[in-house]
């Protein structure tokens, strides 16, 4: 690493389309669709130095750096990717892509539906993290990457750097999993259930074509993102960062409004949530971590020989706990 590490700075978001049509993994098709994305660094003369990071539930394609006139905005990942930075980009030419049915420039629920004129609200499909990664390998034939240095990512994200190492194991060296999980427990869905029927039930949700109306489910969304933060803490670091502290000097207020501090942080994440974040995206986001699992429908069969098979050992991950280890890029 460098002695000395610096952002990328300001940096211009690129928007690829793709006028193919495009047959999802729950056999809907979209008929073109667009991908925001943001690179850093020079992709070198055979392409190998490719680096792809994935993002996570809320985040986007601006993973470092800044926007240009918005010098505050910084990317989600600023401190890991830059010159001289973990992922250097004086070595690497790292890629950050906005998911397909995101709300931050790539074609979402509220993009405008060619056939109608108007958002696709909640007619969007569903799409999953295959979906994803498909896209993703799109764009990169659209770059001329044949294949990845790394491909890195955090909890969903994480899930999607496993997927590529699945669907297509030669186009990667690496794969960079990162607090993430190859499918969700049973009360990882149930949260995500709750935080989806607080937005449902929203009467500013319309039907999921609250665009039309000119309205936000703002309610519901600040709910599932407090719900979310609860599953993003655990036990302990919530006593660690909160414990039982009050908000005020004078004891309780025996009432509604916020007591705790834990109450004020899940009040203020989930009303920050709800100014920046669609509803209909995080609808489709929570099903797409909910029905990741590679391993779904699939049997422990034995190989020929006498060492575990390739598939063996996927599933025996899968099932029984996926260990990942880091080393160095190269």
């Amino acid at each position: 690493m460098h002695s000395q590490t610096s952002s990328v700075g300001p940096v211009v978001a690129q928007c690829a389309r793709f006028d193919l049509p495009l047959t999802l993994n729950s056999g809907q098709t979209i008929r073109g669709f667009e991908l925001a994305y943001e690179t850093y660094g020079t992709l070198n003369a055979t392409g190998s130095n490719a680096v792809l990071i994935c993002h996570a539930l809320n985040a986007s394609h601006h993973v470092a750096g800044s926007r240009p006139g918005d010098p505050k905005d910084i990317g989600w990942w600023d401190n890991m990717v830059g010159p001289g930075r973990p992922v250097d980009t004086n070595r690497f030419f790292v890629i950050g892509v906005n998911n397909l049915g995101s709300c931050f420039g790539s074609t979402g629920p509220a993009s405008i539906d060619p056939q109608t004129g108007k958002p696709f609200g909640n007619d969007f499909p569903l799409v999953t993290v295959e979906d994803w990664v498909e896209t993703q390998a799109l764009l990169a034939d659209r770059l001329g990457i044949a294949q990845f240095a790394a491909i890195m990512g955090g909890s969903l994200g994480g899930m999607q750097a496993l997927e590529w190492s699945i669907r297509f194991p030669q186009r990667l060296r690496h794969a960079v999993v990162i607090a993430s999980t190859a499918r969700l427990s049973a009360q990882n869905i149930a949260f995500n259930e709750v935080a989806r029927r607080a937005i449902l039930q929203d009467p500013d949700f319309h039907g999921g074509h609250y665009y039309e109306h000119g309205t936000v489910p703002k309610n519901g969304l600040s709910v599932a993102r407090m719900i979310g933060h609860i599953t993003y803490l655990s036990d302990d670091d919530m006593a660690q960062k909160f414990g039982r502290a009050l908000r005020h000097s004078d004891g309780y207020h025996f009432g509604f409004d916020v007591d705790f501090e834990i109450e004020s942080y899940l009040r203020h994440q989930g009303e920050k949530f709800s100014t920046y974040f669609d509803a209909n995206t995080y609808l489709r986001i929570t099903k797409a971590l909910d029905y990741y699992d590679p391993a779904a429908g699939s049997e422990w069969k034995p190989c020929q020989g006498t060492r575990p098979c390739q598939g063996q050992v996927l599933h025996h991950l899968l099932h029984h706990g996926l260990a990942v280890s880091a080393r160095a890029i190269s």
